[in-house]
């Protein structure tokens, strides 16, 4: 890609970033100086230790609840560390977050990232821009020190926006993916692949156990599985397709009449969607099933009548996984019931796909095993 560097100016075709060309002095040479360097990097951005299982090749990454729609942990990025608030998303693979040339409004509301400031940062002259369903976001590539609770991957990719459209009013600073490498940018490795890759963990696997019954309280867990967290056995259930945590859903039925799924379909498991997902015309009938009238942009019931509906059951790989009316409806502060099934799949994908996001894995515990990709399943405690 052409690039030109004029002035602390790099322009690259799409991208337009300012680099500074003087450096100041970092957190990171006053704390060595001061002899407090181990102390700090011992510690995350709380002051508290970070790893509470009583196995210590699991590493445990507290999230908040930010009502219920999205889940969001900590993390530092550079030498000295600059905090993030980033969703961990198995429906993306990279890891991006606003830099101090991002002009966006979203910027102005958000931490941003200083490479200045930074004594282990690698620029790269390659521009990147990233699509999600809800906007975009436009940036450059560069190579830092990645601090996730007390796992540290040196030189890992990520992407320096500074532009971002449709993220206005989202409570986070970035996202970090967690999904297969033929996600992420070409050329680059993931965060997950580098923990794997370079040992950093003890097995290929990583786990979330979302709650909505507190702010606080939901994880995400790393090397292993603490099983304190789910009831009875995990269930396995193959990846159709190693791009997306994808698995092979057999039907969905509401008081035993098939209502989607009908010769079997695809269904990709998404920590980074807050809905139930599927073609439109199926939700459309749901909606209708459940009593769901249209009401603005959303479908909506009569709370008092949630208590007498059905659950609605999610076949995979041969078990039953009901998800009760009351994960399906949500009550808002005003009094009023929203349906929690959102449509606008078909266009996305060949064949009927649905999204089990957060809806689902509040009520199941769920395992990405990335050595003998499968995704285990487990009801939540």
């Amino acid at each position: 890609m052409k690039w030109l560097v004029i002035l602390g100016l790099v322009a690259l075709s799409e991208c337009l970033v300012i680099i500074p060309l003087t450096k100041v002095k970092t957190m990171r040479e006053t704390l060595r100086e001061k002899n407090l360097l181990t102390k700090f990097l011992e510690k995350n951005i709380d002051g508290t230790l970070q790893n509470a299982t009583d196995d210590p090749n699991i590493s445990l990454q507290p999230l908040k609840n930010y009502q219920d729609v999205v889940y969001i942990g900590n993390i530092t990025i550079g030498t000295p560390p600059q905090e993030f608030r980033v969703m961990f998303d198995t429906g993306s693979s990279d890891l991006w977050v606003p830099s101090i040339y991002c002009h966006s409004a979203f910027c102005h509301k958000h931490r941003v990232f200083n490479p200045v400031l930074s004594t282990t940062y690698h620029f790269q002259n390659r521009c990147i821009e990233n699509r999600f369903v809800a906007g975009r976001t436009v940036g450059f590539l560069g190579y830092e020190t990645v601090r996730i609770g007390n796992l540290v991957i040196l030189g890992q990719a990520f992407v320096l926006s500074h532009a971002q459209i449709g993220f206005e009013y989202v409570p986070f600073d970035g996202m970090l993916g967690l999904g297969y490498p033929s996600l992420a940018f070409k050329g680059t490795t993931p965060i997950f692949d580098n923990l794997k890759n370079r040992g950093l963990i003890s097995r290929p696997v990583f786990a979330f156990y979302l709650t909505s019954r507190k702010e606080n309280g939901s994880m995400v867990m790393f090397g292993g599985v603490d099983h304190r967290y789910h009831k009875g056995r995990l269930k396995w259930i193959p990846v159709s397709r190693t791009h997306n945590w994808q698995i092979t859903m057999n039907r969905i039925t509401l008081n035993g009449m098939v209502v989607g799924c009908f010769r079997g379909c695809q269904a990709i498991v998404d920590t980074g969607t807050t809905f139930l997902m599927g073609p439109t015309r199926l939700i459309v009938t749901i909606q209708k099933l459940i009593t769901a009238r249209p009401g603005g942009r959303k479908y909506m019931v009569q709370c008092s009548n949630i208590t007498s509906l059905p659950s609605i059951i999610f076949t995979i790989n041969g078990y039953n996984y009901p998800v009760p009316a009351r994960a399906y409806f949500k009550k808002h502060h005003d009094g009023t019931c929203s349906s929690m099934f959102r449509g606008g799949l078909e266009n996305l994908f060949p064949s009927e796909t649905w999204i089990l996001g957060d809806v689902f894995l509040r009520l199941y515990f769920s395992v990405y095993d990335r050595g003998n990709n499968k995704i285990g399943l487990a009801p939540a405690v």
